[in-house]
């Protein structure tokens, strides 16, 4: 088969085009971006074309796919449309790939990436999986059983797939664009789960807990009352360590190089998934110990005494673990946060605790919200200053204004996005000076 995927350099679309080569087919890709971006390492080293205009032949036995984050009346769109060509909802075809494998479907609001993650990489060296994680890694081989799929609840897309395992590991109010409040959120997640024969499930989350299911259940939690918790908890400033407790009887301690209580949480939904597939205690832990987080998440650079952590975070909940994360693994160094605000809808819903989370920063800096999908206008003309002044001693920032950072000394600078903060970085290590990076 020959696909075309427009919108490649997204995290999403680039990691299924990766699956895509990797099970035969013919993959070539479209993006407005020029510029490289980190998602385009994996389309790189399996020599997938990326093209950025509209002059290039398109093949008409193509089957073209989209980003959810282009419009219909994008010009690519409207030219694959016009020749004909047949097209394939994304999410749509992510469900036809989890058909083929034995899908272990990773939703919830937050800690996605990171739980894929764990699980792929333990599962990966044990038992061999194919693998779909949302910061743009993609792999897949047809002789693999297994498929760890980051599923992702955005205009309800996950519904689409077709898991065997499910792991949700928490629900919050988030893309207020596309539910109709908590309720329908909650009752959608619920929809997805119940297509999966095992769910795994964090218990201390109280949202979680309202998801009514006939299906064989996990809990995990902190709570010695889920069926897998952690207690004797240490975080300091080289990671995370802890017990865990199954069916009430101890099964071993685990560390973890990883910062903050989220974490924790995510790596006992990685040991439920691991443990059900037969992989030994001593095996979990030994992996556990060697892992590395996903691209964009608490990524770390140092110049001297600067740390510079590049993270997805864009959710309170999200600013608010990496802020804490920050802190635990760098108790002695000032805590800044940068924040780029993602969609109208979403800064608009949670404004006031955008606003708490940030004020807990030792100083708060934001950019002016990016978005592409919508207009302030249908949005009550919101703005980053709304946000702005409603935190102490927060300032406006932006890449012409980078330079701001200089005056902060032995600190822990945390970029926080889910759009193209890597910009700003980029600028703001251009002034550091890149030779000193560690």
């Amino acid at each position: 088969m020959k696909y075309y995927c427009i919108g490649i350099k997204g995290t999403g679309m680039s990691a299924l085009a990766q699956m895509l080569y990797d099970l035969g087919n013919e993959v070539v890709g479209y993006d407005d971006v020029k510029y490289y971006k980190f998602t385009e390492e994996g389309l790189k080293k399996r020599n997938i074309t990326i093209y950025t205009d509209s002059t290039h032949e398109l093949d008409p036995d193509m089957i073209v796919t989209y980003s959810k984050a282009f419009s219909l009346d994008h010009k690519e769109i409207q030219r694959v449309k016009g020749k004909g060509l047949k097209i394939i909802d994304y999410n749509e075809l992510i469900g036809e790939v989890s058909k083929q494998f034995k899908t272990i479907s990773v939703c919830g609001t937050h800690g996605k990436t990171t739980t894929s993650s764990l699980i792929k990489h333990v599962l990966y060296p044990t038992k061999g999986c194919n693998y779909f994680i949302g910061d743009g890694e993609g792999y897949a081989n047809k002789n693999n059983s297994l498929f760890v799929l980051e599923s992702c609840e955005y205009q309800k897309n996950f519904l689409s797939y077709y898991p065997t395992y499910a792991v949700l590991t928490n629900i919050e109010l988030e893309h207020v664009e596309c539910f109709d409040g908590l309720e329908d959120e909650i009752k959608t997640f619920e929809t997805f789960v119940n297509k999966a024969e095992f769910i795994v499930a964090c218990g201390d989350d109280e949202n979680v807990r309202k998801i009514k299911t006939n299906k064989e259940i996990v809990y995990y939690g902190f709570d010695p009352s889920n069926d897998l918790y952690a207690t004797n908890v240490e975080l300091n400033d080289t990671g995370s360590q802890f017990d865990v407790y199954m069916n009430n009887a101890f099964y071993g301690h685990f560390e973890v190089p990883l910062f903050g209580r989220h974490m924790v949480l995510n790596t006992l939904a990685c040991i439920a998934i691991c443990h059900k597939e037969g992989i030994t205690k001593d095996t979990i832990h030994d992996l556990l110990q060697t892992f590395v987080n996903a691209k964009r998440r608490f990524k770390e650079y140092t110049y001297g005494d600067i740390v510079i952590v590049d993270d997805y975070a864009h959710h309170p909940t999200e600013l608010r673990v990496t802020l804490e994360s920050a802190r635990q693994k760098y108790p002695e160094k000032e805590v800044v946060g940068v924040f780029l605000p993602n969609t109208y809808s979403r800064t608009q819903a949670l404004l006031d605790d955008f606003a708490e989370v940030l004020s807990k920063a030792d100083k708060a800096y934001v950019m002016d919200i990016s978005c592409d999908r919508e207009k302030p206008e249908d949005y009550g003309n919101i703005r980053s200053d709304d946000l702005i002044k409603k935190i102490p001693g927060c300032e406006k920032i932006s890449i012409e204004t980078v330079d701001k950072l200089l005056k902060h000394k032995n600190a822990v600078i945390c970029f926080m996005s889910c759009a193209n903060i890597y910009l700003i970085i980029n600028a703001f290590k251009k002034l550091l000076g890149e030779n000193n990076e560690k």
